[in-house]
């Protein structure tokens, strides 16, 4: 019999009695891609699960959790679920073996070290009660919210349609709409109250009533993003390369050496502002009625409904059919701007590349950079410019994130990793002079590669 530490292509029966020892060449051959397409293995706290009859039924979307096949899932697993230890019993019954005594706790690729001073971070995160939710500071968030919607409604009924109260109501609808963005978001990440079905319900009523969208698609798509940042393939927030922009320095030498041309990507810095956002309006629309649709999401389609009969129910009476349709159109693409600048301002001008199998930290921190905090910074961007702290622990609530970041700051020091912070300016320059660099090598390699 060979030594236990040692690849086997054998397949353990799930639930067996005596645990199997597997090394990490074992489960890196059980990543869903090649010869094992339908097999899929990855490991939490050195236990060995086999999901591949359950990624399907994952309630956090089959996508999200098969990203992790074949590797180590420990960190995202703690960062995506509130209670591990519920969690764990359904795992169970998907527990096939464990690793070897011999092997790390992370793949010989990984910065074990760091990954170990990362989950002592975590702890004392934890015991300091910075993943404690402060009921306040979302009560006043959500009443700010409520008066700026209101106000755009009162503008119009009082002063008329004539263009200033016409583009005050506009500007009042739009920032509501981008904080109603930033709470649904924290909604979410289930960092508002302590039970994940309070956060639940609230994320439904505010993405879907107050905003028209399904929040089962939000999660499908953000928990993605959040599990592998600008990983293409796998984070859908680079969806957008190659049809619309040629993404990151490694992304655009392939597709240049492919000759491939969807739009002339040398000049993406160019277009960026216009097509970005004016792409991303009809997609939400067309998108997240299909998902619910095919997903079957009635009770989602409901509430999303119930948003378009309450602001037709408003506007329409006012403004008209026809001016109620350019100020809806208005309205939401001003929202793609500031939500495109905001969201892409942390990540396109940082590391894009396919997955590297990267530790949590490493992969975080290469994919995201802050931006400096000031009252405007947090309110603006709904404490976004803390992109790191946010992307390290998605469940804190954001009013916690500016007193962990000494902490995390400490972390990269010891470990020498790059904490990047800019201004809000320099942030949003760093987009379009990123677009123009990976536009001028997805050129060179188009033409001379």
């Amino acid at each position: 019999m060979p030594p236990q530490s040692e690849p086997t292509q054998v397949k353990p029966e799930p639930g067996a009695s005596v645990p199997q020892l597997f090394t990490w060449e074992e489960i890196a051959i059980h990543s869903g891609h090649g010869s094992s397409k339908q097999d899929q293995w990855l490991v939490i706290n050195r236990k060995v699960y086999d999901i591949s009859n359950f990624y399907r039924k994952h309630p956090g979307g089959s996508r999200v959790i098969s990203h992790f096949a074949g590797q180590d899932a420990t960190e995202a697993f703690s960062a995506f679920h509130k209670n591990e230890a519920l969690v764990k019993k359904y795992l169970s019954s998907l527990l096939i073996g464990e690793l070897a005594p011999d092997q790390p706790c992370c793949e010989p690729n990984k910065n074990e070290s760091l990954l170990k001073d990362f989950r002592d971070l975590y702890v004392t995160v934890k015991k300091m009660g910075l993943m404690n939710s402060n009921y306040v500071f979302f009560a006043l968030m959500f009443l700010h919210i409520i008066l700026l919607d209101i106000a755009a409604w009162i503008i119009i009924y009082y002063f008329g349609i004539s263009w200033t109260p016409f583009i005050f109501s506009v500007m009042a609808f739009v920032v509501a709409q981008i904080q109603y963005g930033w709470l649904q978001h924290d909604l979410g990440h289930i960092s508002v109250f302590q039970s994940a079905k309070w956060n639940r319900w609230f994320h439904l009523v505010v993405m879907g009533h107050l905003q028209g969208g399904p929040p089962s698609w939000w999660n499908h798509m953000h928990n993605q993003h959040h599990a592998k940042p600008n990983c293409y393939r796998k984070d859908p927030d680079l969806n957008m390369h190659p049809i619309l922009f040629s993404l990151g320095k490694p992304l655009s030498w392939e597709l240049g050496k492919m000759k491939k041309k969807s739009l002339p990507y040398n000049h993406q810095h160019k277009y960026f502002s216009v097509v970005a956002p004016g792409a991303i309006v009809p997609f939400f629309q067309l998108i997240t009625f299909y998902f619910v649709y095919t997903r079957k999401k009635w009770l989602e389609l409901l509430f999303m409904l119930t948003f378009y009969v309450r602001l037709s129910l408003m506007y329409i009476p006012l403004l008209g059919f026809k001016y109620f349709m350019a100020y809806y159109w208005i309205a939401r693409f001003l929202q793609a701007c500031w939500f495109i600048w905001v969201t892409q301002m942390s990540h396109i001008p940082m590391n894009i590349d396919y997955d590297k199998n990267l530790d949590w930290v490493s992969a975080q921190l290469a994919a995201t950079c802050n931006v400096e905090q000031s009252w405007f910074n947090d309110w603006y961007t709904g404490h976004l410019n803390f992109q790191i702290e946010h992307h390290l622990f998605p469940m804190m609530p954001r009013h916690n994130y500016w007193k962990v970041a000494p902490l995390v700051k400490s972390l990269c020091a010891k470990h020498g990793i790059d904490y990047k912070c800019k201004s809000l300016i320099a942030a949003f320059a760093d987009i379009l002079y990123c677009l123009k660099e990976s536009g001028d090598t997805w050129l060179e390699a188009y033409l001379h590669a």
